[in-house]
């Protein structure tokens, strides 16, 4: 049975949650959080198992035809499908119909934009063009700041700059490198600009103390360091945060902590890394050298499992391992499962037949790339769900919140702009 393509509704509130106050924006927020949440649990069974690890999936039991046709798509078409995620998902939605639902849960309309005055191009020389477009984006989609504002783990502090420079305001910059923070200082004195920059720990109950009567901007600042503005967001004293999140498994060991009280679905680290494995298109070299590296990966897989079962252990067969030097990738497929059998301690037989296990293992990564693009079609709405949870653990800590993109997903997948105002 095919989960509905119907939008949930009548979701019920959390038990305890203050539906009376909210404002209208964040209703909608809140009801489309709901609506995606139980779309989400009903399929989890579509994203939840990583077929890297799990070489058959009971999806593909329960709907052998989307198997199917996952498994018959020639290369071109997988490619492409790979390099454009809406298109898969449209292909992807005849077979499975609750995608509608979902993509449209997770689409959101771009910020409201403010033209950036034009900038000296020896003031950016330094930054790659990639990250200026980024920066860029995101400065003209901020609202108006009055300053003091603070960039939390700011790194070489170029976005501060850019919005010093557009707006005129003054930038603190918060970054735990000690080198980043000198090249930030360096940056700031070549350019003539009062930009102070504070060494510390983004965790560390001191440096929270940084963001009180503060505008503070996190762009791309990874999971908890984020996530660590929202938790303190009661009391931190920030008068706004405007936050792009990202990594978002960064710093969970086990299971996501929620934000939100409104959240009820449970999250792995597996989960986690799912929301952000889309990317923007890679060179075609760099392409080919991870499918060989997940070949090789999944070539030792298959040969220790036939040494387990051989040894009457086929259940340990399916470990993990840890990741692997990327040294160890260098040479060729023998002597990485030489080194990889030496540190997870499995015997290797005096002949092995390494052709044959190496083709083994580009098989495998070939189902495995068909087999995930069902999995991938589930990034976008996990992705949203985690950005929603962060808006609502905002509203309910007392800020006025806004979602939307504050660029095409071309420039950076992770394009959502979490826009909050402390209420007065």
């Amino acid at each position: 049975m095919l989960p509905s393509a119907r939008p949930a509704k009548g979701v019920p509130p959390a038990h305890g949650a203050r539906t009376h106050s909210r404002p209208k924006l964040t209703m909608q927020l809140r009801t489309r959080f709901l609506a995606l949440q139980a779309h989400l649990e009903t399929c989890h069974a579509y994203w939840r198992p990583a077929p890297f690890h799990d070489p058959q999936p009971a999806w593909c039991a329960e709907h052998p035809a989307l198997a199917a046709a996952a498994l018959a798509l020639d290369d071109d078409t997988l490619e492409h499908h790979g390099a454009a995620p809406e298109e898969a998902a449209a292909w992807l939605s005849s077979q499975l119909p609750v995608l509608h639902a979902l993509n449209a849960l997770s689409t959101f309309p771009p910020c409201a934009v403010h033209a950036l005055p034009p900038l000296n191009s020896r003031l950016h020389a330094e930054v790659p063009g990639r990250k200026k477009a980024q920066i860029d984006a995101f400065v003209a989609h901020l609202p108006t700041l009055t300053g003091p504002v603070l960039e939390w783990c700011a790194g070489k502090g170029h976005l501060g700059r850019r919005l010093h420079h557009a707006r005129g305001v003054a930038v603190e910059a918060l970054e735990i490198d000690p080198g980043l923070c000198a090249e930030a200082a360096r940056l700031a004195a070549r350019q003539g600009l009062p930009q102070a920059i504070v060494e510390g720990d983004a965790t560390s109950p001191d440096t929270l103390a940084l963001v009180r009567d503060r505008d503070v901007l996190a762009l791309h600042a990874c999971g908890e360091l984020h996530r660590q503005l929202v938790r303190t967001a009661a009391d931190n004293g920030a008068r706004s945060l405007h936050i792009a999140p990202c990594c978002y498994a960064h710093g969970v060991t086990h299971t996501y902590r929620p934000l939100s009280q409104e959240a009820a679905l449970t999250l792995d680290r597996n989960a986690l890394r799912l929301a952000v494995t889309e990317t923007v298109t890679a060179p075609l070299h760099d392409r080919r050298r991870l499918a060989r590296d997940q070949a090789w990966k999944l070539g030792f897989t298959a040969l220790r499992a036939a040494l387990d079962e051989g040894r009457g252990d086929p259940a340990h067969s399916s470990r993990a391992f840890r990741p692997v030097p990327a040294a160890w990738l260098k040479a060729d497929f023998a002597h990485f499962c030489t080194q990889l059998a030496a540190r997870e301690g499995v015997q290797l037989p005096s002949r092995v037949d390494w052709p044959h296990w190496e083709q083994l293992g580009v098989a495998r990564r070939d189902q495995v790339r068909r087999l995930e693009l069902v999995r991938h079609a589930f990034r976008r709405p996990i992705e949203v769900w985690l950005a929603l949870d962060l808006a609502l653990g905002l509203e309910e800590r007392g800020f006025e919140v806004s979602l939307g993109a504050f660029c095409a997903r071309t420039l950076t997948p992770r394009n959502l702009l979490i826009s909050a105002h402390r209420r007065m």
